[in-house]
């Protein structure tokens, strides 16, 4: 290994006692003492003390070898003493007694030296020879580590320079261990965060406490090409008496760690952004909003851009011509980027995929590409849009997805990513590629309900006309609520003039929504006014229906109220099915419900319909409702029609504004279900 003598100034440590040496004390116990030309000893020291056991008042004056050479060795002692004092040095292994008695093995080294009178005397210098071992043991240790250990280690001097560097950080540097002595880290590795690790080094220094994995990024000669990553940690290097000489560095390389620890981070972020879409993507059945909701996931969590497209086709099938063959429309888009142009990416565009195109051979073959960047120019054909092909073409990479449910092409989402950003790898592909595949479902859900609320709609449209007719002695009006404006129900009323002035007044609840509620509806209501014009009675309109109903299949169900009011008599037959009690609003104000027979819901085959027959006087108001008006989440029936009644209650109020006040009274927020309101007022009626 390579070492450096550091040139910085460390001050002097103040000498603690006679005989002590200095920096060697810190390695070895070192003994000192000295005999004059007679062999008494004449100085002893504090390490001499520590070692034999002798204190200085004890041992001063005596002769040394009466008191430190065991009797076996006493001529041996007193032939070195000749030598000695014949000028020779002598090095050796000898023992010496202990103040205990005891002998002590240690490491001599006696040299002439000048005693008090000038005569020659010796100076004793002793290591136990256990320390000795243990000494080489530890030197030898830590060569061993230096020179093999895989961990980068050096040492530096208080100036941050290095003194000494193994093998492995050299290679790790990829510069030799001799160009890094005496030259600091930002001289030898510019291309790392030295500067700031300097910055750390020095505060070890200056605080004396060590620091655990700091981390070195950037590259080195070793590497140029590609950026690495090490834990770096350093203690402070100290004598005993915690004077900081420096400190010592070990670097680890954890790049392939790191890398897989940022792998497994990805991972866990895929993995949260799937959970994040499913929670995400599809929170309702609008389409338009579905799109956008795909937009707001992927940007910019996976991309600096998205686009959602559909095919015409798929959103105006019925419209499907030669005129909407390979044309996409706009559904959502989201180009954070200020230089896009936005005014050409709007949603509700519509562009006509140019054929032969990566385009249209996504569209045709149902298979995600990544666009080269060459290819996105191509895409724009209408010359106006110059500044959007200079805008795309500026791009780092695009992805384009076709949205596929249930095996058919609906449209293609366009992803891209500026040249600042990492481009799509594999993994970012087939995360790109679910999160569309799981959208086009929600996509393909939300247009197939958009189709069948259209559907539901123009049907629940033509088979109920909310215009009632004039009829005699009674003022009509009424109301129809749909539950949301996503959906429609059976609800419906309906007013059927008869024969001698009379007027058969029909409300009915078929059970669910949808396309299939409206059109049982639809074909009740026509049973009702086709059986109505022949004069069927009330109890014997409800058993028809009855029939009616259950020929359409064991789950159908409804409920129902028929009345026919003569104006002659003034007095009202009333049937039920299963259908909430009709509330009275007498001229007075007071309010009573019909007890008469409630009877059983179409369709159940009960065929128990019996008729209730009540005078309504002039100015006597007939209330018929769906359970919708009376029955919410935090009510009951009976909470509900005490409601109704008490918005009934009261001074006479015209028919539509007391309609109007009924409706907002009860339903302060959207209904929770359908509501359908009859009202039907008598008035005096001139004799003929």
């Amino acid at each position: 290994m390579d070492t450096y003598q550091s040139t910085s100034e460390v001050p002097d440590q103040p000498v603690a006692a006679v005989g002590y040496a200095g920096v060697l004390r810190e390695l070895l116990p070192i003994a000192l003492w000295r005999e004059d030309a007679d062999g008494r000893i004449v100085e002893w020291s504090l390490a001499a003390r520590d070692l034999l056991g002798h204190r200085p008042e004890e041992i001063l004056g005596r002769p040394g070898s009466a008191v430190l050479v065991p009797e076996a060795n006493r001529d041996l002692a007193d032939d070195l003493t000749r030598r000695v004092q014949a000028g020779e040095t002598v090095v050796g292994t000898l023992p010496v007694r202990h103040r205990d008695g005891h002998r002590v093995t240690m490491e001599m080294w006696i040299v002439p030296a000048a005693d008090p009178q000038g005569r020659t005397g010796a100076m004793l210098i002793a290591v136990e020879t256990s320390e000795v071992l243990h000494m080489r043991d530890s030197l030898a240790a830590l060569q061993s580590l230096f020179t093999q250990s895989p961990i980068g280690l050096a040492t530096l001097g208080p100036d941050l320079r290095f003194l000494r560097v193994n093998d492995a950080l050299a290679r790790m540097n990829g510069v030799s261990a001799a160009a890094h002595l005496g030259r600091r880290l930002t001289e030898v590795v510019p291309g790392v965060n030295a500067t700031a690790l300097e910055a750390t080094m020095r505060r070890v220094l200056d605080e004396g406490t060590a620091v655990v994995d700091v981390r070195r990024t950037g590259r080195t000669p070793a590497d140029p090409g590609r950026e690495r990553t090490w834990s770096c940690s350093y203690a402070p290097l100290l004598d005993g008496a915690g004077r900081r000489l420096g400190l010592i560095a070990s670097l680890i390389d954890i790049t392939e760690g790191q890398q897989a620890q940022a792998e497994a981070d990805r991972a866990r972020g895929r993995f949260a952004l799937l959970a994040e879409a499913g929670t995400r993507i599809g929170t309702t059945l609008d389409l338009r909003q579905t799109a956008q909701e795909i937009v707001e996931v992927l940007v910019p969590q996976l991309a600096d851009s998205a686009d959602v497209q559909l095919l015409e086709a798929v959103l105006e099938p019925d419209d499907a011509g030669a005129s909407t063959r390979g044309v996409l429309r706009r559904l959502a888009a989201h180009f954070p980027d200020p230089t896009a142009p936005t005014a050409k990416l709007v949603p509700g565009r519509t562009f006509q995929i140019p054929e032969g195109t990566v385009y249209d051979r996504v569209i045709g073959g149902g298979q995600a590409m990544n666009l080269h960047l060459s290819d996105i120019p191509a895409l724009i054909t209408d010359p106006r849009a110059e500044a959007l092909r200079a805008y795309l073409s500026t791009l780092g990479s695009a992805r384009l997805i076709p949205l596929v449910a249930r095996g058919t092409v609906l449209g293609a989402v366009a992803v891209t990513r500026v040249r600042e950003r990492e481009p799509f790898d594999e993994q970012d592909c087939v995360l790109v590629d679910e999160l569309v595949a799981r959208a086009a479902l929600n996509i393909d859900n939300a247009r197939m309900y958009t189709r069948q609320r259209h559907a539901a709609l123009t049907l629940q449209r033509s088979l109920t006309n909310s215009a009632l007719p004039g009829v005699t002695g009674l003022e009509l009006t009424g109301r129809y609520l749909p539950a949301s404006d996503h959906d429609v129900g059976g609800d419906w009323f309906d007013a059927i003039r008869l024969p001698g002035g009379r007027t058969g007044l029909v409300i009915g609840d078929v059970m669910g929504h949808g396309v299939h509620a409206a059109a049982v509806m639809g074909q009740l209501r026509t049973a009702v006014r086709t059986l109505a014009r022949h004069e069927v009675p009330p109890a014997q309109m409800l058993r028809s229906l009855d029939a009616v109903v259950a020929d359409l299949g064991e789950d159908e169900m409804a409920t129902c109220v028929y009345a026919v009011h003569d104006p002659a008599t003034g007095v009202c037959v009333i049937a039920r099915a299963g259908h909430p009690p009709p509330a009275v609003a007498a001229a007075d104000g007071t309010i009573t419900y019909l007890d008469g027979p409630p009877g059983t819901p179409l369709g159940t085959g009960g065929q128990d319909f019996r008729t209730e027959e009540v005078l309504l006087p002039p100015g006597t108001t007939l209330v018929l409702y769906t359970d919708g008006l009376i029955e919410a989440r935090d009510r009951d029936l009976d909470e509900g029609m005490e409601q109704l009644a008490q918005a009934l209650r009261g001074a006479p109020k015209p028919l539509e504004e007391l309609c109007d006040g009924v409706l907002e009274a009860l339903l302060p927020c959207a209904p929770q279900d359908d509501v359908a309101v009859l009202m039907a007022r008598t008035v005096a009626v001139p004799p003929a």
